[in-house]
C-alpha cells in the first residue's frame, strides 16, 4: 500500500492546510502510525483536538473516515458486522418447499446477507480509510478484547464465512478521556500519543484559523485569559473547543477588547458551573485590565 506521508514536516504542511495545527511530537506520532502500520491510541483532557486529528489525517489524504462511536453496552453486532435476519427470512420464505436445505443455507449465510458495521468496512474497503475509534474508555473489556483481536491480525473470524482478511490496512487512532484504564494488551498494540492543552502560541494560533473576523488582538487576549483560567483549580477547565466557541460569541457580538463586565456575561460560554464561572471573573478582572 501507498504511504500516506513522506516526512514530518509533510504531516505538519498538509494538516496545516485542513486548519489542525499540530506539534512536532503530534506530526511525528501520525508519521511513524503510517510507516508502521499501527494504529495510534490518542488520550487527554476532552475537548483538546483528540477526534479532529483523525478528521484531519482523513481530510488531508483524502481518505475516507470511518468512524465507531463507543458507548457502554457496544457489541459485535453494533461493531463488527451482523446478519440481516429480515431478508434471510425472506429468502427461506420464497424457497420454503426447496428440497435441498444446504443449498439454501449457504446462500443466506454468504456476503449478500451481511451487515457490514465500522470495523470490518473498515477493513474490507478498497478505497484509503482512516477508521476512528472514538472514546474507547466507555467500552467494556469484552469489546476491547474484539477490538485488540481486529487491530493485532486485521482480520475477522465469521463463523459462516471463515477468515476475512483486510484488503489495505486503514490508518486507525482510538481516542481515549482516560475514564478507564486500558488493557496493557491494547496499549501495547498502539503507538501513544498525549494530546494536552496547546500552549499560548499554538491556541492563539487556532483562534485566528478557526474563527473568521476574529483580530490578531483578541485571539491574543482569549488565549491569554484562557490559559490563565486553566491554571484556576476547576473542576472542568476549559477546552480547545470551548475556548473557540467563546471567540465567536465575542466576535458576534463585537468585542475586540474584553473588560471585565463583558467576561462575566460571556463566561457561561467558556465554563460550566457558576462557582467556577465566579471565580475566572475576579481572575479576569485583572487579566482584562
Amino acid at each position: 500500500m501507498a504511504e500516506r506521508f513522506d516526512s514530518v514536516p509533510e504531516v505538519l504542511d498538509r494538516l496545516r492546510g485542513v486548519d489542525y495545527l499540530a506539534d512536532t511530537s503530534i506530526a511525528g506520532v501520525v508519521y511513524l502510525a503510517d510507516k508502521l502500520e499501527k494504529p495510534v491510541l490518542v488520550e487527554g483532557p476532552a475537548g483538546v483536538g483528540k477526534t479532529e486529528l483523525a478528521k484531519a489525517v482523513a481530510s488531508s489524504t483524502g481518505a475516507r473516515l470511518i468512524r465507531l462511536q463507543c458507548y457502554e453496552g457496544l457489541d459485535e453486532a453494533k461493531a463488527l458486522y451482523e446478519w440481516n435476519y429480515k431478508k434471510q427470512l425472506l429468502r427461506i420464505q420464497a424457497e420454503r418447499h426447496a428440497e435441498d436445505w444446504s443449498e439454501i443455507e449457504d446462500d443466506i449465510f454468504s456476503d449478500k446477507f451481511l451487515l457490514t458495521r465500522p470495523l470490518l468496512e473498515a477493513i474490507t474497503a478498497e478505497d484509503p480509510v482512516v477508521l476512528l475509534i472514538d472514546e474507547v474508555d466507555r467500552v467494556e473489556v469484552e469489546t476491547e478484547a474484539l477490538l485488540l483481536e481486529i487491530l493485532s491480525d486485521y482480520q475477522v473470524s465469521i463463523p459462516e464465512l471463515g477468515t476475512v482478511e483486510a484488503v489495505q490496512i486503514p490508518l486507525v487512532f482510538l481516542t481515549s478521556n482516560n475514564t478507564r484504564e486500558l488493557s496493557e494488551a491494547l496499549k501495547r498494540r498502539c503507538l501513544y500519543l498525549h494530546v494536552d492543552y496547546p500552549d499560548l502560541d499554538r491556541e492563539k494560533e487556532i483562534v485566528l484559523a478557526k474563527v473568521p473576523d476574529v483580530t490578531a488582538n483578541l485571539a491574543d487576549q482569549i488565549a491569554r485569559i484562557v490559559r490563565s483560567i486553566r491554571q484556576l483549580e476547576l473542576k472542568k477547565a476549559p477546552s480547545v473547543s470551548e475556548t473557540l466557541d467563546w471567540a465567536r460569541t465575542l466576535v458576534l457580538l463585537g468585542i475586540d477588547h474584553i473588560d471585565a463586565q463583558q467576561a462575566k456575561e460571556t463566561l457561561h460560554i467558556l465554563l460550566k458551573y457558576q462557582t467556577e464561572i465566579a471565580k475566572a471573573t475576579k481572575e479576569l478582572s485583572v487579566e482584562a485590565k
